[in-house]
């Protein structure tokens, strides 16, 4: 049987190993099972049992108190005393088991930096676990040995006409085939032992200070690592091989005389990096000699540490680029673009490079007048860089494009005060019509809800995203051209950044999609040019006119990023933010407040140890689990999913008789009218279309029982990395206190899909034939007419319904995915498809015939 070939891997040269060609099913399986690793049969060692490991794991994710624990111990040994493995008996017993897990991980090292300011030493703590000794972890966990990826990799997918490259984990990215190629191999294969390959070990760096206290006065400035030789389903997920806390730095405190002065400024930053040294030490020193490592596929390697991402917001890109910010001469950390260009995304500026900072220093050292002069220019701080010790990890090509901080904390918040702006000049009736149809936004999964635009108080990210998408749908109606000319010019510039937004979020990027993004940040360039000349002779007080700041510049590397290092999820902050909430909570629960970071670090070190020892625990669970299965042969066992086939039923209720159905609830719903007999035609007529083959006519009596269903969820494959992703669907009349009746996409015909509400869902039983699932929609396929102005500016997809009558059965396997549809509250029956509600139906769109 010949094989569809679909992808095409190439490896870099060094690998010695031809592409690969592979077919869809055989895309990204995994060739070395971790069935086949060895498994300790007493994981939990060196607790005393599993039951021990267990209820420390608890108490430590429950973040318990020492009154608790004893409590808690008192009484489960009361219980079940004789029956129970555990056998802590109290506080102190769990403590000392804790300490002895954390021995099985490498510990933090305190140390003290001292740093010279104004004829005198300063000296400042930070905790540091050495970024080596972390890799030498990963390295030895037999879970993670088969997952690691070394070479780097050009992929394709074929898209019909040609194999076109796409790129998502970080080894897709021409940096690390760059590295590989012309800096680790070319350097280093000389002098390598004969049949020893080069490969990099590429780290990927995230810091940032997070408050602790309540009321903010106690901070602690953590730094956070994660390997990207592993994908990025481990890195990013839970348990182990994902983020570690690996350092603490110190914040120099403020000072009412010193701040702003250029040496106070300076001494920050020369702790920031004195300090940052005690992590990279040994990844500095292996990143020229190189470290030999035999690998899980039986290579030798020699593995050379580089840098290759740094995530951070703005303020910290600064730190670690030594930029001097906001208002310097040039405030990108990537290129030299002067301040007063930041906003002109049609320029392309040169980008920054090391030999140049360390030019401009070295003259500094010389001459501080002249190299002064030289640096100010650069917009650089007379400062050394740690990350230059660090080869082949320049820091200004490792610094990323961050989609939180730049888009969703960043241009969005800027384009919202715009918004708010221009409403409170249309009055309060605008105001309050805004807040009325955001607040009315059809719910979705995962989709956060509001009820107000005017007072947002909260400044998280993922909720401004979300923000942003509905905020455009409601306002459409409201700021046209006519009524509101500043409100509508700013509309087009929303529409274009919600573009941008959504292509820049895809987790795999093709030539195509890069494209794309490129063209559309002339488009967004333009939009604000034209709303900046309206602004300017608008008669609304406080518009925005200076758009010269950094996070309006950031977003023009971002496809640079992405052919550098794969995805934007790759070196996201977001990831990382989230850590800063168990950090809080350990010091508001777990501290007494004094020596704030020898605490914390030691209940991370614990929450560490223990995550070690849950990923044993749970292999040996699964090992366990295959055995009593009797999986002794060869055949691979597939992976587990939520549900087998494309659509599957859920919240059945009470069988109903058809005809009860058509007379009681055809009377409120014109959809309903005629049910049986609709039902009855499209057995008879319109089934067969789908395949579904009838041997003879059916027919349905009046107490045809039919078995509603009021929620459903349906598989499909993404069209943005291929894997299969799930909406669930609701369809009923009382969901949390709320009538709910969700939209989809269909397959109505072989070559034509639509868009349809689901009024019901039901499965019976025909008989002599078998068991169906249908569900009655209302298809929004109506004539919308010549296309409105504003439909073309803002690329809106508009749909109409057709009346509530003309409602049809389909079966259930003819739902695509879930959609949702915004109603146009000035045109009756008429809807947007919101198409950034998430990356599938974004690209779905863009690939949809116009008038389908």
């Amino acid at each position: 049987m010949e094989r569809h070939i679909e992808f095409k891997i190439e490896y870099h040269p060094s690998a010695a190993r031809e592409p690969l060609l592979q077919t869809f099913e055989e895309f990204g399986i995994n060739l070395h099972p971790e069935e086949e690793l060895p498994v300790d049969e007493e994981p939990w060692r060196p607790f005393r049992s599993r039951g021990d490991f267990e209820f420390a794991e608890i108490a430590l994710n429950a973040a318990l108190n020492k009154s608790q624990i004893d409590g808690l111990l008192g009484l489960i040994g009361r219980i079940s005393r004789g029956e129970s493995k555990i056998t802590l008996a109290n506080d102190n017993d769990l403590r000392q088991a804790w300490e002895h897990a954390t021995t099985q991980v490498t510990p933090f090292i305190k140390h003290d930096i001292t740093v010279p300011y104004k004829k005198e030493q300063r000296v400042y703590e930070t905790h540091a676990l050495p970024l080596w000794d972390w890799a030498l972890d990963l390295l030895a966990n037999p879970l993670l040995t088969p997952h690691f990826v070394w070479d780097a990799q050009r992929v394709f997918k074929h898209n019909g006409r040609e194999f076109e490259r796409f790129y998502d984990e970080p080894w897709t990215g021409d940096r690390w085939w760059d590295i590989q190629a012309h800096n680790i191999s070319s350097t280093n294969q000389s002098r390598l032992p004969n049949g020893i390959k080069a490969a990099p070990f590429c780290f990927i760096l995230y810091a940032d200070k997070t408050r602790l206290s309540s009321h903010g006065t106690v901070k602690g400035y953590l730094v956070v690592v994660r390997c990207a030789n592993l994908p990025v389903s481990i890195w990013h997920g839970e348990g182990i091989g994902g983020d570690r806390v690996v350092g603490w730095l110190p914040i120099v405190s403020e000072d009412a005389d010193e701040e702003g002065k250029t040496g106070f400024v300076n001494l920050k930053r020369v702790v920031w990096h004195e300090a940052f040294l005690k992590l990279l030490e040994l990844v500095a020193q292996h990143s020229k000699s190189g470290y030999s490592h035999n690998c899980y596929d039986k290579i030798a390697r020699w593995l050379f540490p580089i840098i290759l991402i740094l995530s951070a917001d703005y303020e910290e890109q600064c730190m670690m680029s030594l930029i001097r910010g906001y208002h310097s001469k040039c405030p990108c950390p990537v290129c030299i673009v002067p301040l007063e260009e930041l906003s002109e995304l049609s320029k392309t500026f040169a980008f920054r490079s090391v030999e140049d900072a360390i030019a401009a220093l070295n003259v500094y050292k010389v001459s501080k007048a002249r190299g002064e002069e030289l640096l100010k220019a650069l917009g650089l701080r007379s400062v050394a860089n740690v990350f230059w010790l660090v080869a082949h990890s320049d820091p200004h090509q490792a610094i990323s494009f961050d989609r939180l901080h730049a888009l969703h904390l960043g241009m969005w918040r800027h384009l919202l005060e715009e918004l708010k702006k221009i409403l409170k000049a249309l009055g309060r009736d605008g105001e309050s019509t805004v807040e009325k149809l955001v607040a009315d936004f059809p719910r979705w999964r995962n989709l956060n809800h509001f009820s107000t635009v005017i007072h947002i108080t909260f400044s998280d990210g993922n909720k401004m995203q979300d923000l942003s998408k509905q905020a455009f749908y409601a306002l459409v109606n409201i700021l046209n051209h006519r009524t509101s000319p500043e409100g509508y010019k700013l509309l087009r510039v929303i529409s274009s950044y919600l573009q941008l937004d959504s292509y820049i979020g895809l987790d795999v990027h093709t030539t195509s999609t890069l494209a794309a993004i490129d063209a559309e940040l002339l488009v967004f360039d333009s939009a604000l040019k034209d709303y900046i000349d309206c602004a300017m002779n608008s008669t609304i007080e406080g518009l925005k006119l200076d758009w010269d700041f950094p996070k309006a510049h950031l977003w023009k590397h971002a496809t640079r990023d992405i052919r550098m290092k794969g995805a934007v999820r790759n070196y996201s902050t977001c990831p990382n933010e989230k850590l800063h909430g168990p950090l809080k909570e350990a010091y508001q629960r777990q501290s007494n407040g004094k020596d704030i970071a020898d605490q914390i670090l030691r209940i991370d070190q614990r929450k560490f140890a223990i995550k070690m020892l849950r990923g044993q625990v749970d292999t040996l669970d699964e090992q366990r689990r295959l055995l009593r299965e009797g999986d002794g042969d060869d055949e691979a066992v597939p992976n587990p999913v939520a549900f087998e086939g494309h659509i599957k039923l859920g919240s059945p209720q009470q069988p109903i008789a058809i005809q009860d159905i058509e007379n009681n609830r055809g009377q409120l719903d014109r959809a309903f009218r005629g049910f049986r007999k609709k039902l009855f035609d499209f057995i008879n007529n319109s089934l067969p279309t789908y395949r579904y083959q009838l041997e003879k006519w059916v027919t349905i009596p009046a107490n045809f029982l039919i078995h509603e269903h009021c929620f459903l969820k349906v598989n499909y494959e993404s069209t943005v990395d291929w894997k299969q992703t799930t909406d669930y669907l609701r369809c009923s009349p009382c969901f949390h206190g709320q009538s709910r009746y969700d939209c989809a996409l269909i397959q109505l015909t072989e070559d034509v899909s639509a868009f349809v509400r689901l009024i019901f869902i039901f499965k019976c039983q025909l008989p002599d034939v078998g068991s169906f699932e249908f569900v009655l929609v209302q298809p929004f396929t109506a004539g919308i007419g010549a296309s409105r102005r504003s439909d073309r500016d803002l690329r809106l997809t508009r749909v109409r319904a057709l009346p509530r009558e003309s409602s049809i059965f389909v079966p259930v396997r003819s739902l695509i995915r879930g959609t949702v549809c915004f109603p146009d509250p000035d045109h009756q029956d008429e809807f947007l498809v919101v198409e950034h509600i998430d990356s599938d139906m974004f690209l779905r769109l863009k690939s949809r015939p116009a008038r389908q």
